[in-house]
């Protein structure tokens, strides 16, 4: 058993409501949330939010050259590594050949840059679009050595890559981003400890080694209350909500299988969810882009609203935060800081992604720079592009049961009308199979009234299975 969307304990709202309401709304709508993900309020922390538990112990040169004295400068440091420049013309090598991989090298390709990604399987998204695809694992260390040996500069376009292969990278090739940023972000407890060293609190959490563990710290933060795998879990899943103590047994049984570390989250309750993407380059310039207000169905992400629905000093202090975490833990390219907002007007950070987030597309025709243009632009040491918005804007996810109805409203006729003050811009993975809940593309609804956006959605049916 997973973790389920609380909107299950109330009435699903409405997708017209989610659009006009300006309160109660998060995953799906409802009028209350909690935090199925993780963590951390607005003031600076008088101390850790960790509660401990008794629990058992744990225990011409060459581009190698060059990124291995750039690395020693940096640890003496000096500032070669501020400094090094990966122009126009180069080629970008990505770990991962995912969507997200796809729209970096659509946007890396107008600058001039060229692609090799290295993804186990074929035709991957964006194999399609890279100059070159190495069809491997991504714990293949040849592969990985190939990787480094045809690119001037290195990304990964998920975290779930191998950290151990990406630290060997960033002895043989150059690789900005480093790997000590994916190696804590892969794990929740180093995750929310780093923001915690950040000055950024967290909801109360504890580290779970045992079942009575458990039963401990779920006494102390009462129910209900979360707990999760601290590797590995996503969309909702390795997650399981606690509502009372005759579930402590089948959650840790259940979770314990994953086979890695366990953590326990208070229930924060929330009225909305928003994130906010900050970039940072090696030479420590820093920009974010507009908060974005997400309303998550069946704990995977349904829409981005932007501008998002909060106060000018929520919108602020949001953006104060993310900038905070990119600073503080060196980020270089995107770091998404997915946070919650709460009925008292605070924001917790839940989550973190270094990297390009399902939540940014929205920036692809909105902003004056995209996401995918300000991470290139990031890694390769280039000047940041402005952040700001041009356009309000509804960004839609397209799942695998939305694709047929999607394809026959944008072949008809009634698409071409021009009379909904919405302009929609599709956007396409060019993955083989629509599966169910399957992320196969999104739509940008660029309008001048977020409102209109419903009306939209509405009218064409695409997303009617959503109720």
């Amino acid at each position: 058993m997973t973790a389920k969307n609380s909107g299950e304990e109330t009435a699903k709202g409405k997708l017209n409501g989610s659009l006009t309401n300006s309160e109660g709304l998060n995953r799906a709508g409802q009028t209350d949330g909690s935090n199925f993900g993780t963590n951390g309020p607005t003031s600076l922390p008088p101390q850790s939010t960790s509660v401990q538990v008794p629990q058992a112990e744990t225990g011409k040169e060459s581009k190698a050259e060059t990124a291995v004295q750039d690395a020693t400068a940096t640890v003496a440091g000096t500032s070669s590594i501020q400094h090094k420049v990966i122009p126009p013309g180069s080629t970008i090598g990505v770990l991962g050949g995912g969507q997200l991989g796809r729209m970096l090298a659509l946007a890396g390709r107008n600058m001039g840059y060229r692609f090799v990604t290295l993804e186990p399987g074929a035709d991957s998204p964006c194999g399609q679009v890279a100059d070159r695809q190495i069809q491997a694992s991504y714990g293949d260390v040849d592969a990985a050595r190939e990787l480094a040996r045809v690119s001037d500069v290195i990304t990964y376009e998920f975290e779930n890559v191998d950290a151990a292969v990406t630290k060997l990278l960033t002895q043989e090739a150059y690789v900005p981003q480093g790997s000590a940023l994916l190696y804590t972000t892969q794990h929740r407890l180093r995750e929310k400890r780093a923001i915690e060293a950040a000055s950024v609190r967290v909801a109360p959490y504890a580290e779970i080694a045992s079942e009575e563990d458990l039963r401990v710290a779920v006494g102390k933060f009462g129910t209900p209350c979360v707990l999760k795998t601290a590797t590995g879990g996503y969309d909702g899943k390795g997650q399981w909500v606690i509502r009372s103590a005759d579930e402590i047994p089948n959650a840790f049984a259940e979770l314990s299988r994953a086979g890695t570390d366990l953590v326990l989250e208070q229930f924060i309750r929330f009225e909305k969810e928003i994130s906010v993407i900050a970039a940072r380059s090696p030479r420590g310039e820093v920009k974010a882009f507009p908060a974005a207000e997400n309303i998550h169905v069946e704990n995977i992400l349904h829409m981005s609203i932007v501008p998002a629905r909060i106060s000018a000093s929520v919108q602020e202090e949001a953006e104060r935060l993310a900038i905070r975490i990119a600073e503080s833990m060196k980020a270089v390219g995107l770091i998404a800081v997915e946070m919650f907002l709460t009925k008292d007007g605070e924001l917790f950070v839940n989550e973190l992604a270094p990297r390009p987030h399902n939540s940014g597309h929205y920036t692809m025709e909105a902003c004056l720079t995209s996401q995918f243009e300000q991470h290139v632009r990031a890694i390769c040491n280039l000047p940041l592009g402005p952040t700001e918005l041009l356009t309000p804007v509804v960004m839609v996810n397209v799942l695998g049961e939305h694709m047929e109805p999607l394809l026959k409203w944008f072949c008809s006729e009634e698409s071409a009308a021009s009379d909904s003050g919405v302009t929609p811009k599709l956007h396409l993975y060019g993955k083989d199979e629509a599966k169910t809940k399957r992320k196969m593309g999104h739509i940008n609804l660029l309008t001048d009234d977020t409102a209109k956006a419903a009306e939209w959605m509405e009218r064409t049916g695409i997303w009617d299975s959503i109720s």
